[in-house]
């Protein structure tokens, strides 16, 4: 008996052992080595602070409407639009919206992906469908065309998703790109080398590399961190880095240990998908060895985010849409990404729980 409970404490202590090693951000003395700057301390404007698109549903209508009002006044500040622009002058992820931030004086998070012919361009989703109503892939459009398909189409401000392009729903999608460009004032996806021109250092960035599968890694990605690399590492204003993928964070951790990043993750039940709810207790962490890690805000409370914070680690909410679901957030988080309000609490102003 006396045997038995001496091999049970060593392997659950040479397990627990395993489970620190693997969860655990990167180490102070590798901050220090590396010179790896903080992540500043500003609210994100979660794929810019736009007039359409992500998070302006009817359940954020009470502080949405200044919010929007705010993202077009900032964007014609910016010169984008006129006070008499029918539609949406600042729509998510376009040069309006990250120039809106700006004038704003708040941070930004943005999404980038890969073209068909191989350009870094700003976009959240794989597809066009939710923003321009043109349910195709990103992948297999090239940046000539996408200058072409404007961003909410005949949608007023404040639109939550464009709706279906005639054609859209038909299977396949009858949707071709226009020869032409769309005449007046219209958004488009934009590079990621002219998001960094219009920001222009001003105010600090967050860049998410987006996948089409995490689990896996192929030419395209590796192409992907290489070219938005590149321009990343040209920049001179303040920028983080970050992604679902850990093996993306492991290429940056690999080439670029400088550089700030960080670990997206979240909750998720084992039965669902064990590897999703590995990644959410943050067992990749070996890999990526994040300065960061940016979890659903409602999940603040949760064991693994609460370690890796007391290790050092910074924890990012996304995505707060509201004055309340900020309240919430703030016991548990060191940085907030936010859209469908304007906030009005300073973080460094609120006593943050350890």
């Amino acid at each position: 008996m006396a045997k038995t409970m001496k091999k049970l404490l060593i392997g659950g202590t040479l397990a627990a052992g395993a489970a620190l090693w693997a969860t655990m951000p990167r180490t102070h003395g590798n901050k220090r080595a590396n010179y790896v700057p903080t992540m500043p301390n500003v609210m994100y404007a979660h794929r810019g602070l736009h007039d359409a698109g992500s998070g302006l549903s009817q359940q954020y209508a009470g502080e949405s409407g200044a919010y929007v009002a705010l993202a077009r006044r900032m964007a014609m500040k910016a010169g984008f639009g006129t006070p008499d622009e029918p539609g949406p002058i600042a729509p998510e992820n376009s040069l309006a919206a990250f120039a809106a931030a700006a004038e704003a004086g708040f941070g930004m998070e943005l999404d980038v992906q890969l073209t068909l012919d191989g350009k870094v361009v700003v976009c959240h989703d794989p597809d066009l469908a939710r923003v321009a109503g043109d349910p195709r892939l990103i992948r297999d459009l090239t940046y000539d065309e996408l200058v072409r398909i404007p961003l909410f189409p005949t949608c007023a401000p404040g639109a939550e998703k464009a709706p279906l392009l005639p054609g859209a729903d038909e299977n396949p999608p009858l949707v071709t790109t226009p020869d032409q460009a769309p005449t007046g004032y219209y958004q488009h996806v934009p590079l990621l080398e002219d998001v960094l021109q219009v920001v222009a250092g001003r105010t600090p960035i967050i860049v998410e590399f987006k996948f089409a599968d995490p689990r896996q890694w192929d030419d395209r990605d590796e192409e992907l961190m290489e070219h938005a690399s590149d321009l990343l590492h040209a920049y001179s204003g303040p920028y983080v880095v970050e992604s679902f993928s850990p093996i993306a964070m492991n290429w940056y951790r690999t080439h670029y240990p400088e550089v700030c990043r960080g670990q997206l993750a979240e909750d998720t039940s084992f039965t669902k998908n064990p590897g999703e709810w590995l990644a959410g207790m943050l067992g990749f962490n070996w890999l990526s060895r994040p300065d960061f890690v940016a979890y659903d805000y409602r999940d603040g409370d949760k064991t693994p985010l609460r370690f890796d914070r007391s290790m050092g680690a910074l924890a990012v909410a996304w995505t707060v849409r509201s004055s309340d679901e900020l309240d919430y957030a703030l016991p548990y988080f060191d940085r907030y990404i936010f859209e469908a309000f304007v906030p009005t609490i300073k973080p460094d102003e609120v006593k943050i729980e350890s």
